[in-house]
């Protein structure tokens, strides 16, 4: 760890445990404070700033559950861990509900204990790095108004950087909100053309009888309301560049004609025969798959070959997950400055939300998300009730424990297959608690034997089944028999 080490605090009634989890929270570089009940815990948390408590479920004066919705209110930076010995699934979906990042089962693997420990630190030392970003680390990531630390992002800044004294003509592939504009700014800044114009155009908001007056202009008297001569975007470009956002909304009547200018490098205003000479770098950008496009007909195939002499992919951000911590913090600084608001930062949980999401528009959506937050937040530090209430349903994904400490099953998400772990070591320690009877293991976990052996086939815990699961199901209705006579039913 770099600078001040890490605040861990355990909370636990039996001494054992405190002694255990300190000397492994020491050895994995935090400073600590142990408290024996939950009272004590939350009086210290009113006075002093933790990074993570790790918190004993069944304690005699207040429960885990409710010091972990204390610490909630109190300090929402502080993670939380649950540790017991008597866990059910209903336990794991409050806690998880209340924020808990993790769960440890008593008595405690070692081995977990210290992965888990480490992966706090490391997300602890991250999220510090994140917001001490000082001027210097801010310009090493940011390229041309856009943020990005991954291989995906450094990949496109490099190729920017080849294209941009070269190319005449590119294409940029991208989803809504990936950042395609910004990628079009970026090889004209850094391209020969920097000192003169550059025009952007939509071509899904000009009316479709218009785009050949907006392109190549028109002179006076070509059509009703044309009174006077009026240049088109290409000689407004002449020398610079021509941004075509959304170029697969071009319609099918100026195709043509944009692929005359790209070609000869001329134009005709409407209403004249005259040519003009342009020399611009085009950038066409869209959305859409231009190849299913053409194979439809509905753009001109010959017209797209001449486009796609380059063509810049822009990543979603779903592809880019590992930066969505730098873009939040850029963000966050840049709202809270305009709005005036002294917000510094997300707690872990509105972080691990944020990180969840699925983010179908992309960097403009995460922007917009935190804009909202930052709005109605009103301490230093955006919550996941902020964020709850300013992401769209259909972005919030279940929050996943740590990557380093989870394991999930192929095809469930992590709330569920943190949920299923739950379950899994509560059947497998009452199974060991009964010396692998599974009668007994069904009377401590309140089940039925037949309910016992769905779970374990649900579980994947059939390897511990020793009899057919029929011939088991007869047992059982044989002893409930036998069990009714004996009581004179």
């Amino acid at each position: 760890m770099t600078g001040q080490q890490p605040m861990l605090i355990v909370v636990d009634d039996e001494q054992g445990i405190l002694d255990v989890v300190s000397r492994f929270a020491r050895r994995a570089g935090f400073d600590v404070m142990a408290c024996s009940g939950g009272g004590e815990a939350i009086a210290l948390l009113q006075t002093r700033h933790a990074d993570v408590a790790m918190v004993d479920l069944r304690m005699p004066d207040i429960g885990g559950l409710d010091v972990i919705r204390a610490i909630r209110e109190i300090d929402p930076r502080c993670q939380t861990v649950l540790m017991t010995g008597y866990a059910t699934v209903d336990t794991a979906v409050e806690a998880i509900k209340l924020g808990a990042m993790d769960y440890l089962s008593k008595p405690l693997d070692f081995g977990r204990l210290e992965q888990l420990l480490g992966a706090i630190r490391d997300e602890i030392e991250r999220r510090r790095s994140i917001l001490a970003l000082d001027t210097d680390v801010a310009k090493r990531l940011e390229f041309c108004g856009m943020i990005g630390r991954g291989p995906a992002m450094q990949e496109l800044f490099g190729m920017i950087r080849r294209l941009a004294p070269h190319v005449r003509t590119t294409l940029i592939t991208g989803e809504t909100g990936s950042g395609k504009e910004l990628v079009a700014r970026a090889l004209h800044e850094i391209g020969p053309r920097r000192e003169r114009r550059f025009i952007t155009i939509n071509c899904s908001a000009v009316v479709e009888t218009l785009f050949e007056s907006e392109l190549f202009g028109h002179v006076r008297g070509a059509f009703t309301g044309a009174t006077d001569n009026k240049p088109g975007l290409f000689e407004l470009a002449d020398g610079g560049t021509l941004f075509l956002d959304e170029i697969g909304e071009l319609p099918a009547s100026v195709q043509a004609k944009l692929l005359r200018v790209l070609e000869l490098g001329e134009v005709h205003r409407v209403g004249s025969l005259e040519a003009r000479r342009v020399n611009v770098h085009v950038i066409a950008a869209t959305n859409r798959d231009l190849r299913a496009e053409v194979a439809a007909s509905r753009f001109r195939s010959d017209l797209y070959y001449r486009l796609n002499i380059v063509e810049v992919k822009v990543p979603t951000l779903r592809d880019r997950r590992e930066d969505i911590p730098y873009l939040t913090a850029a963000f966050v600084r840049e709202t809270s400055e305009r709005l005036q608001k002294p917000v510094v930062g997300l707690t872990p949980g509105a972080e691990r939300l944020l990180s969840a999401g699925e983010w179908d528009g992309n960097v403009r959506e995460l922007k917009n998300v935190l804009e909202r937050a930052c709005i109605l937040v009103d301490g230093d530090f955006i919550t996941e009730r902020e964020l709850s209430v300013s992401m769209p349903a259909s972005t919030v994904r279940p929050r996943a424990t740590p990557p380093e400490t989870s394991r999930p099953a192929q095809g469930t998400t992590p709330d569920k297959d943190l949920l299923v772990t739950v379950e899994r070591d509560h059947i497998q320690r009452a199974l060991v608690r009964a010396g692998g009877n599974k009668k007994a293991a069904a009377k401590m976990l309140g089940l039925s034997r037949r309910a016992l052996y769905r779970r374990l086939e649900r579980l994947d815990l059939g390897g511990t089944i020793t009899r057919r699961r029929d011939t088991v199901l007869q047992e059982e209705a044989t002893d409930d028999s036998r069990l009714g006579v004996r009581a004179g039913v």
